[in-house]
């Protein structure tokens, strides 16, 4: 219900007749403010007229005036600046920290609102307002992907900052780290994240220069060493892992258990990613500052490919041979990484340095891509959001995850447009 007032506030869905207070003074609402969504007031500078005095101060609302005294408004004198207490249900009047009362407007919600709204917070449909989307204007749609494309890079640029700081502000650690992750193809990823972070960059750049070395630290610090060994080359690893273990005092890794191949594709198995992270970390110095300094989706594709040593040519795991042929990235994997790692690590580097360029280029090049073909852009797509390419899908990822798995339909556009109609 307060969220719901919220809206109503925010939106200015205010009844038809004239507005008052509890104790009956005439409110005129010029600015309902700016929403708050840190500590105090629900609504900083507001402007209304009660009677002929005009005031200007924050709002606070709530489903109950009761409310105010529940959570400690009167004994908070942050809260003295309120000018409109603005509830559901007025059982109580309410006043400030030195004894003053302050003004309270029983606001109603329109039925039609809260109808929706019941329906929007219930429904199983996916997605619950797909009754309105074709008949939004072109510019509505258009300005929402944006704001939400922003909105990804935001918050990818968050995570990305976390990973640099966890390593000790090496950004090129931190991108290896977020490559690692998105190898993992979604079932793995988050076991492909706790793997890196294990890994001692400093200690394992001595061995940097021999595939061998990097592979047995990676697939050993992975928990893939830790059986019996299969063949030949699995106990050559294992050996090569104790010993730089050792050598080296390597940390635990993780458990082989974390893993998952179930129904996963064989080229996408823990043990050739790992096999081509390995290869790559060999082959890549300076990888980082490379791709930073790409302006093409084909410069960066040239900078992504990669491969195995000879061993993982003709297998998938240890042990059983598999038909020999060269496990290299093919274009959805490494438009996954493009679109997934190195755009936002572009963005988050440029938000870093100050650099538009940067962040300019990465909003660029996502527009050059293809869109991802998943669930949510081939539902979005059917109740008809034209998916032209990486940046629309990336908007819709963070509609659908962020808005309507999350029910919060009050702040999205799309839902506010449902909301307001009159079925």
């Amino acid at each position: 219900m307060e969220q719901l007032l919220h809206y109503v506030w925010k939106h200015k869905i205010f009844p038809l007749h004239a507005l008052s207070t509890t104790d009956g003074r005439n409110v005129q609402i010029i600015d309902v403010g700016l929403h708050n969504s840190n500590a105090g007031p629900d609504f900083f500078n507001a402007k209304l007229k009660i009677d002929d005095t005009l005031w200007v101060g924050n709002i606070e609302i709530h489903s109950h005036a009761s409310h105010w005294n529940v959570h400690g408004h009167d004994k908070n004198v942050a809260y003295d600046s309120v000018i409109l207490h603005v509830v559901g249900r007025a059982d109580c009047e309410t006043y400030r920290t030195n004894g003053e009362l302050i003004p309270q407007l029983q606001l109603d919600c329109p039925e039609y609102v809260r109808s929706n709204y019941n329906y929007l917070s219930k429904t199983d449909v996916s997605p619950a307002c797909y009754s309105v989307i074709k008949e939004l204007p072109t510019i509505t749609i258009h300005s929402w992907l944006t704001a939400l494309q922003t909105e990804r890079f935001e918050q990818k640029t968050a995570t990305i900052n976390q990973r640099v700081k966890d390593v000790n502000n090496n950004w090129e650690d931190a991108f290896f780290m977020t490559l690692a992750r998105y190898l993992g193809v979604g079932l793995n990823s988050d076991t492909f994240e706790r793997w890196a972070h294990k890994i001692p960059f400093r200690q394992i750049d001595k061995v940097r220069d021999d595939v061998f070395k990097l592979e047995a630290i990676f697939l050993g610090m992975a928990g893939l060493l830790d059986a019996k060994a299969e063949d030949e080359y699995m106990e050559k690893l294992q050996k090569e892992f104790q010993y730089l273990r050792h050598t080296y005092s390597l940390p635990k890794g993780i458990e082989a258990t974390h893993w998952k191949f179930l129904r996963l594709r064989p080229d996408n198995f823990p043990h050739i990613r790992l096999a081509q992270l390995a290869f790559w970390y060999c082959k890549s110095r300076g990888l980082f500052s490379k791709v930073m300094e790409a302006t093409s989706i084909d410069d960066l594709r040239l900078l992504l490919t990669t491969q195995t040593s000879e061993y993982w040519r003709e297998h998938y795991i240890f042990g059983r041979p598999s038909p020999m042929r060269d496990k290299k990235l093919g274009n959805t994997a490494q438009n996954i990484l493009v679109i997934n790692a190195v755009i936002p690590f572009l963005y988050a580097y440029g938000i870093h340095r100050c650099n538009d360029v940067l962040c300019q280029r990465a909003g660029r090049l996502l527009e050059e891509l293809k869109a991802e073909n998943n669930y949510i852009t081939r539902m979005w797509s059917a109740v008809g959001i034209d998916v032209f390419n990486a940046a629309d899908g990336q908007a819709l990822i963070q509609l659908q995850k962020e808005y309507c798995d999350q029910k919060k339909c009050l702040y999205c556009r799309f839902g506010y447009e449902y909301l307001r109609k009159k079925y």
